[in-house]
């Protein structure tokens, strides 16, 4: 394909109306390949950016009236970058439908380029069912191992995008016959359901399974007959999916990291209408356990990764919350006095005396909780220190051990196993979750003298396994994998992990931030302490002296 197309990013104000660019960039484009300069250029339009927005993309107003340059230069300059270029973004209904269209017919400027295809929905397709229904652009860098390019900026988007494309989608492609420009704007816009159902009584199935259940197959049958169109259209699609023939067909790039054997690489295979990561070209065991123990690498590596910055952010925030625990502690007993003493007053008109004993009782129920809330909050937290590095070698050769216990499917048919199994993850979640190396150390040390001490249900955890288990398995820690990315986007994009940024550029930022907060939360704790006082001057005229011991 030699192509001449154009590939474009937006960074904004938001999602909602009216939505203004902050960031415009684009790359030209040669049939798969980048072709010369990019563009790049950060918009001035005088408008506020909302928090939640700024924390994405790092934008703030102050910074686009020092850096930005007016609209209407950025899209002069941008149109003669494009010229009549098809143009292709990841979210092409957003970008263009939602931001540069209305903001072009805003500003009275003519419509730049012409249409292409959205670069998303050819992803959802080809990569189709991995990554199981998520295809957001930093889980797939992160999950396909492509360069960081700057994420959540315009420029690095477009650039993972090409990324994504030279790489990833390209080899699937061209294995499908999709080699010309109008084949693959069908291919993106052509109906599609992903395969994998993502809903209802069947959520997280394969949708080929049908072919051998029965019951699935009704379900879909039942859908096609659905009186809501949207769901009928997809009943319908699915089923001719699956009277396609099967057919067998060459082998295709496999479209995930590859591990090598001999020389020789694993690769896989296409059934009809959908793609799958877990029919192999030569279905050896040893193949197989190789794959898998590729995955369970990078899955030690991601919880790892996790664990760290988790371990960063919790120490920060323990930092935080040791230097204002009384502020906020103050704060809170002054809400419970003014929050109960309202209900005592309603208490006291409505029923009397009586009822409104009750609030009081109440009241020292939610005081003593909260107290106590902030015993374990402070308990916890005294231990909540950055790893050293020794704790993180640790933790990366405990991870090793413990990916080889995950195996959810193995147990699926027996369900005391389950149980085990169930509790087993759920001990490790909360023990990674709490930074608890110790627990982590014991299990997995000794899983079974781990489980045996519990008082649960014996597991295996050996690596004899039949094909399908495998095949099964390496689909399993691929979904685990997707989770681990998706944990570890949230935490990076949460406020709290921007603070810890900015307070390790910044020694001694913390505390000045501490000292900020503090003077805010006994300005709230004063006007608490007057609205309580007037409560209390209230109740004492309604009930006498002998009021409530709301105090």
């Amino acid at each position: 394909m030699k192509k001449a197309w154009l590939l474009l990013d937006t960074e904004t104000t938001g999602l909602s109306a009216p939505i203004f660019a902050v960031e415009v960039a684009a790359q030209r484009m040669r049939g798969w390949q980048p072709d010369g300069q990019s563009f790049r250029k950060l918009l001035n339009q005088n408008a506020d950016i909302p928090a939640e927005a700024s924390r994405v993309h790092g934008y703030t107003r102050e910074i686009l009236e020092r850096d930005g340059e007016p609209a209407h230069q950025v899209y002069r300059e941008f149109a003669e970058y494009a010229g009549n270029l098809p143009l292709v973004s990841f979210n092409l209904e957003y970008d263009l439908d939602d931001v540069l269209k209305p903001e072009w017919k805003r500003l009275r400027i003519p419509p730049i380029g012409c249409g292409g295809f959205c670069a998303l929905r050819l992803a959802q397709r080809l990569l189709d069912p991995v990554p199981a229904g998520n295809c957001k652009l930093q889980t797939l860098r992160q999950y396909y191992r492509l360069p960081e390019r700057g994420a959540h900026t315009a420029l690095g988007d477009v650039q993972t995008v090409a990324d994504l494309l030279a790489q990833v989608l390209r080899p699937i492609a061209e294995h499908r016959g999709l080699d010309t420009w109008e084949k693959l704007v069908a291919c993106a816009g052509e109906e599609w359901y992903p395969s994998r159902i993502a809903f209802g009584k069947h959520k997280g199935r394969l949708v080929q399974e049908a072919r051998k259940d029965a019951e699935l197959r009704r379900w879909l049958e039942w859908m096609a007959g659905s009186s809501n169109g949207r769901n009928a259209r997809m009943g319908r699609w699915y089923l001719w999916q699956l009277e396609k023939e099967i057919e067998p067909e060459p082998a295709a790039v496999f479209a995930a990291p590859a591990i090598e054997r001999k020389g020789k690489k694993v690769e896989a295979r296409v059934e009809a209408g959908f793609a799958t990561l877990v029919i192999f070209v030569n279905p050896e065991l040893e193949e197989l356990r190789q794959l898998v123990a590729s995955a369970r690498s990078r899955l030690a590596e991601l919880e790892v990764g996790y664990a760290k910055e988790k371990s960063r952010v919790d120490a920060t925030q323990a930092v935080l919350f040791r230097l204002l625990r009384d502020h906020y502690q103050k704060r809170d007993r002054l809400r419970l006095i003014v929050d109960y003493r309202k209900k005592f007053l309603n208490s006291l008109v409505r029923g009397g005396e009586e009822e409104a004993q009750q609030a009081e009782t109440h009241y020292h129920q939610a005081r003593a909780q909260s107290d106590k809330d902030y015993e374990e909050t402070a308990a916890s937290v005294a231990e909540k220190n950055q790893l050293t590095a020794e704790e993180e070698a640790e933790l990366t050769r405990l991870w090793k051990k413990l990916v080889k216990l995950y195996h959810p499917d193995r147990f699926a048919h027996e369900p005391d196993k389950l149980e085990t199994y169930h509790k087993l993850t759920a001990a490790i979640n909360r023990a990674k979750n709490a930074g608890d190396i110790q627990t982590l150390r014991e299990i997995a040390e000794d899983p079974h003298g781990f489980i045996l001490r519990q008082g649960w249900t014996s597991l295996d955890f050996s690596d004899e396994e039949e094909l399908a288990q495998l095949r099964r398995l390496h689909e399993t820690l691929q979904l685990e994998i997707i989770a681990v990315l998706e944990s570890l986007n949230r935490l990076r994009e949460s406020p709290e992990y921007e603070l810890c940024q900015l307070s390790e550029k910044k020694p001694g930022m913390l505390e000045e931030l501490a000292a900020e907060r503090a003077k805010l939360l006994e300005k709230e704790s004063g006007e608490l302490e007057e609205q309580a006082g007037r409560l209390a001057e209230e109740i004492k005229e309604l009930s006498g002296p002998a009021g409530p011991g709301i105090a």
